[in-house]
């Protein structure tokens, strides 16, 4: 098995609750639920985790989501 790391976060009260929701809910570990979203969104393109840590400005956050749908199809039709 791989060397694992813990390490510790910081949450608001509110983000806290909804990860205890979600751990009950899906019968997981909050330490799992949040490993596996590391691995997801370290796995995905620059473009997405930009995206997801809210690196565009406002304005364009539409116009962004879309561009990256775009790519996302465009990458997935056959040759």
């Amino acid at each position: 098995m791989p060397r694992r790391f813990v390490i510790r976060i910081e949450l608001t009260h509110s983000a806290k609750g909804k990860l205890s929701e979600l751990s009950d809910r899906n019968g997981m570990t909050q330490v799992s639920i949040m490993s596996r979203l590391v691995e997801w969104f370290m796995a995905q393109p620059d473009v997405i985790q930009a995206a997801v840590l809210g690196r565009y400005p406002h304005e364009i956050e539409q116009d962004v989501a879309g561009m990256i749908l775009r790519r996302m199809a465009d990458e997935k039709k056959p040759s």
